[in-house]
């Protein structure tokens, strides 16, 4: 059902994102114990594989749809590619942003050409916010995760991975709304012939954990993470599609992904946001069960504020 949407969205995609490379270590492959393939979402337009799914939406609209706009809510990296995709498509972008959201992705969004509508930082205030938006302007809401046409943009940054190393064993990825990890499940599925996935998750915010080992989403009991990017929850979209396509999650510490994160940096001499590196943290910690494997690590971005390493 999905191997004609993930083909088509990639085609049609295309003239708008970059094609990532993909790196590899031997001094990382000798910690891991195993064959390891970063696939660098950090050099994709605007610095994050976001820019797959929000190209994707943009481009299904109808023309009405295009000509009133479209709407998300996003502190982080959505409210980046939503607006860069929108102009790239000649298409208005409202991004409504909690107050707290970082300086630095403020100005991005501006520099994009999101029209930023601030609210008070609570997912109640920014729901309500951007439906406000919605009904006022016409606009379309597009879901930073849990909407098909996101899913399926992110699952492309696997199948290109799969394409260029089709004998991969596993792809590890990092879990937020789950709308990556969910795409890239299904690319697996359908592109990956024996290849499994395993999504990373930080301890301080590990509602896909509990989701996945109880069946029914469950919210997040903290959200204190340096791994700002997965401090939200899953979806009725992207829950289903991980609970019966994806292999297992791994959680780690703060510690770990600092480590994880100062190890890409120093080995891989690339930048990456601590988001990125919860999926090489997820892997080391649970090394001795993937010895020799052939394994990808999708790096989700490179959007970090330089005045505030945690190294």
């Amino acid at each position: 059902m999905y191997r004609k949407q993930l083909l088509d969205c990639h085609i049609r995609i295309k003239p708008y994102i970059h094609r990532t490379p993909v790196l590899t270590s031997r001094l990382l492959n000798d910690l891991s114990g195993a064959e390891l393939y970063f696939k660098c979402e950090n050099f994709q337009k605007m610095g994050a594989y976001k820019m797959r799914g929000a190209t994707n939406a943009i481009l299904l609209l109808s023309d009405k749809e295009r000509a009133n706009g479209v709407v998300t809510h996003s502190s982080g990296n959505f409210a980046q590619a939503l607006s860069l995709a929108a102009q790239s498509l000649n298409v208005k972008a409202y991004i409504v942003m909690p107050s707290n959201a970082p300086e630095i992705k403020k100005v991005a969004v501006s520099q994009y050409g999101g029209n930023i509508i601030e609210c008070a930082p609570t997912i109640e205030s920014r729901s309500s916010a951007a439906n406000k938006i919605a009904s006022k302007k016409g606009a379309t809401f597009i879901h930073p995760s849990n909407d098909m046409n996101v899913i399926i943009g992110q699952g492309t940054a696997a199948m290109e991975l799969l394409e260029d190393f089709p004998g991969l064993d596993y792809i590890f990825a990092p879990i937020g709304g789950g709308g990556l990890i969910a795409g890239t499940a299904l690319a697996a599925d359908y592109f990956g012939d024996i290849c499994k996935v395993v999504g990373g998750e930080p301890y301080e915010a590990d509602d896909a954990y509990r989701s996945f080992h109880s069946g029914e989403i469950e919210s997040n009991r903290t959200t204190n993470t340096i791994a700002d990017g997965l401090k939200t929850v899953l979806g009725d979209k992207t829950f289903p599609i991980i609970k019966k396509h994806v292999h297992d999650i791994i959680r780690v510490t703060e510690d770990e992904i600092v480590i994880a994160m100062r190890l890409i940096w120093e080995r891989l001499k690339i930048i990456v946001e601590p988001s990125s590196a919860v999926a090489l943290a997820a892997l080391i910690r649970e090394k001795d069960n993937y010895h020799g494997q052939r394994i990808g690590i999708i790096i989700t971005g490179g959007n970090v504020d330089l005045n505030n390493l945690p190294f």
